[in-house]
């Protein structure tokens, strides 16, 4: 099988590089935890990217398309599902930090077709917690368009109070990136492409993949073995339409860990994402983002991105206040469509993260033991 590794400088994004645990022996935890997975999981390419102590490294294993045979690097194009609602996250946060957006209004302040709804007792900030009352994980096949998704929010009709239970949701998530693009007399996509992804600099992350990127585009497989894409729908750049690079999201991790090198309505926006709104299952639910106290058994981590944390309502304990960022935080997410697999974990106290991200959709648990693993050999 392919592989290949490269060790890269992120510049002027994080702190002074240090001593990495030993290069080769690195590799062979990553090599020793990513082969049996792609095999195990019949996943065709993965590539995996770390960060720690100022460097990202990166290494790259099989294909990213079985047609073409063309090999997995640090610049092929993923689908990275719902870790795209931390960019929705993020673009909201720097909506507040600008003086746009207000977690606490209703949501109706900001889109006024949603006037006379519910929404006019359900705050930008239950949306962005799945604390809404109860909205779905996707939207019903009627209503998963651009033209019917607007009248199923007016009509929708709550489970059970604001604020009482979390109930995981693109409809909710994906509100959440629409009213904070509204609050910049923005559409979503152009918020994203033109405003926050260039001040975070990276310039290989899209909504819509260009043609002159299309090359680089790697093609998802189901569980079947069959070539699949994301298909277009409701709310679909808000919640889970971004595609990026290991290279691309590496910066993001280190920007994420340590942001100094951005203007101060980003460094706002970043810390908005990491402050702890409410607790849940031992999980600390953040925007986009979920945390932990760390570190924290696999066993923890693999109950946090349950399957029934996903399909599931559960009770609620808010803090009050909201908490910043504590030392030694897990703060991670994981992402799927239906041809790809993504996760995304790091510790900023310590300094270390890693990247998975797969052009096939695997369980959660796998992505989630092979990150716990690598992160304490990167501690070792």
């Amino acid at each position: 099988m392919y592989q290949h590794v490269r060790n890269v400088t992120i510049l002027s994004l994080l702190i002074g590089a240090g001593n990495c645990m030993a290069a080769d022996n690195l590799r062979q935890v990553v090599d020793t935890t990513v082969k049996p997975l792609m095999q195990q999981q019949a996943i065709p390419g993965l590539a995996v990217a770390i960060v720690q102590d100022g460097k990202a490294r990166y290494f790259n294993y099989g294909i990213a398309a079985k047609d073409s045979q063309q090999p997995v690097s640090e610049n092929t194009l993923f689908e990275i599902g719902s870790v795209s609602k931390t960019f929705a996250a993020t673009l909201a946060g720097y909506a507040q930090a600008t003086g746009k957006l207000k977690l606490s209004a209703p949501a109706s302040d900001y889109l006024p077709a949603l006037r006379g709804s519910l929404f006019d007792h359900i705050s930008v900030l239950q949306l962005g917690t799945y604390t809404a009352g109860g909205l779905p994980l996707q939207f019903p096949g009627e209503a998963d368009n651009a033209q019917q998704m607007i009248g199923y929010f007016q009509h929708w009709k709550a489970a059970f109070a604001p604020s009482t239970q979390r109930q995981y949701s693109n409809p909710s998530l994906g509100l959440f990136g629409y009213l904070a693009a509204h609050s910049l007399q923005q559409p979503f996509d152009v918020a994203m492409e033109q405003t926050l992804l260039p001040k975070l600099g990276l310039k290989h992350t899209y909504l819509t993949v260009p043609k002159a990127q299309m090359g680089l585009y790697a093609q998802g497989y189901d569980k079947a073995g069959k070539p699949v894409r994301v298909s277009p729908g409701a709310l679909d750049s808000e919640a889970y339409g971004v595609k990026t690079s290991p290279a691309d999201l590496a910066r993001y991790m280190a920007l994420n860990m340590h942001p100094t090198s951005l203007e101060q309505s980003l460094q706002q926006a970043i810390a908005a994402t990491h402050t702890g709104y409410y607790t849940v299952e031992g999980t600390t639910q953040g925007l986009g983002w979920e945390m932990y106290a760390y570190p924290l058994s696999v066993d923890a981590l693999v109950e946090g991105n349950s399957t029934p944390m996903a399909m599931e309502p559960h009770p609620v304990e808010w803090l009050t206040p909201a908490q910043p960022l504590r030392a030694d935080t897990l703060v991670n997410k994981t992402g799927s469509t239906g041809g790809f697999g993504a996760y995304i974990a790091y510790v900023p106290s310590r300094g270390i993260g890693v990247v998975i991200l797969a052009n096939k959709n695997y369980p959660n648990a796998e992505r989630v033991k092979a990150a716990h693993r690598i992160l304490q050999a990167m501690e070792q």
